[in-house]
């Protein structure tokens, strides 16, 4: 496993990490404390240390399935990384809730789910510009630094991209990006990396598998149930989307190479990408994942 340092936070993260939007349950499964446990040994079998989740992935539940891990296990060969700002209502349902108030209960309920003392990297999570600009949320923040709660603060950019939080991000303290970047989404090289280079901010990369459509098993006219995810996709895009990775199949992956492997590695090309933390069914995916991380240096 290849690692490299996040930004200028000082922590050496392993190239693949490991998301867990699915173990709060909307990606059409169920998962248990063993499965959690499986994904979590092969992470650490394979050399991963870098774990991102959040507060509404369940309600706490990915945060408190990791947690019940964490405390059975060395945290300290993990860099836990989590969000802030919404509470989990339901499927797909999520309130909005970025008043400093309402932040300092969600971040000692995360640290309770995840059964630590510090949050190594504590994400402003999918918020407006408008929340975004609220100084006294900020100052409350780095209060919370100051206090040992977290040890450094992120933004997670929202899906349809703003630019203002990337160039804003030095200022108010955040020392790390996580940005949707994929080979069907280069939106970033263009919006963020260069402010990302600028100020020295880590970048992760979020859906780097583009929600699995990178994987290569699905082909144009695919369809998902509407209990997960994905079945809330667009579907005239969905397809323009599968259309487009059948032809950079063809034309850009090396015959024999997993299309999988090829799109996180192909995200790593970029030496402003700290890591990727593609999402990951069981221990096979994991294990599948952290191949396209290795290598010298």
């Amino acid at each position: 496993m290849r690692y490299r340092i996040l930004g200028s936070t000082g922590l050496r993260v392993s190239v693949i990490g490991i998301g867990t939007w699915q173990f709060g349950g909307e990606w059409g499964r169920q998962y248990t404390q063993p499965d959690v446990d499986a994904i979590l040994d092969q992470a650490a079998e394979s050399g991963i240390n870098l774990v991102d989740t959040a507060e509404c992935y369940g309600e706490h539940l990915s945060e408190r399935l990791i947690g019940d891990y964490l405390a059975r296990h060395d945290r300290s060969r993990w860099v836990v990384a989590t969000k802030f700002g919404h509470h989990f209502k339901g499927f797909q349902a999520r309130d909005d809730l970025f008043s400093s108030a309402e932040v300092l209960k969600q971040l000692d309920a995360s640290l309770r789910a995840l059964r630590v003392d510090t949050i190594d990297v504590y994400q402003f999570h999918s918020g407006t510009d408008e929340v975004f600009q609220n100084r006294q949320l900020w100052e409350t923040l780095a209060q919370q630094q100051r206090a040992g709660k977290i040890r450094h603060l992120g933004i997670s950019i929202l899906g349809k991209g703003s630019e203002l939080q990337a160039q804003k991000a030095r200022e108010i303290g955040a020392e790390v990006l996580q940005v949707i970047y994929n080979r069907l989404d280069l939106r970033p090289e263009r919006l963020y990396f260069p402010h990302a280079q600028r100020d020295h901010l880590g970048i992760l990369a979020r859906v780097p598998l583009a929600s699995g459509l990178l994987s290569g098993k699905y082909g144009t006219g695919t369809t998902f149930p509407p209990t997960e995810v994905r079945g809330t996709f667009d579907a005239e895009k969905l397809n323009r989307d599968l259309a487009e990775v059948g032809q950079i199949k063809k034309t850009e992956v090396p015959a024999g190479v997993s299309m999988a492997q090829w799109a996180l590695a192909w995200c790593l090309k970029n030496s402003l990408v700290s890591a990727v933390i593609p999402g990951c069914k069981d221990a096979a995916q994991v294990r599948a994942n952290a191949e396209a991380g290795e290598g010298p240096g």
